[in-house]
């Protein structure tokens, strides 16, 4: 659970990164302080999937707040190019990163407790 969590963070992070430099050198949909935004919170969620494959405390908060900052990139991106906001793909990004967070937070339990079972037996 814990590798898939953090695969997932780690292709989300990229995506995010990626999509936002596209939109700043070749789209230009919304202004270039949210497309930094974009990378920097992508690049973060990156980082943010290495401590929680390694267990590193803070490192699911870390992800938490990274996959937030995300979500209200997207909201502001759907405000700004469409003018509404678009429920269904906010929906989807909602219950990815919830998966995500789940999958994270039980794998590092399953795992703290095989560590510990290793050392105590």
């Amino acid at each position: 659970m814990l590798t898939v969590a953090t695969l997932g963070m780690a292709i989300y992070g990229v995506y995010s990164v990626v999509a936002g430099v596209i939109d700043l050198v070749v789209r230009s949909r919304m202004q270039a302080l949210a497309d930094l935004g974009l990378v920097a919170f992508g690049l973060l969620l990156v980082l943010a999937a290495a401590f929680v494959r390694v267990l590193m405390p803070g490192g699911l908060a870390l992800a938490i707040g990274a996959l937030l900052g995300l979500q209200a990139l997207a909201v502001h991106g759907d405000m700004h190019v469409a003018g509404a906001l678009a429920p269904g793909p906010q929906l989807v990004r909602v219950a990815i990163a919830i998966g995500l967070v789940g999958l994270a937070y039980f794998g590092g339990r399953a795992e703290r407790s095989r560590i510990r079972s290793k050392v105590d037996g």
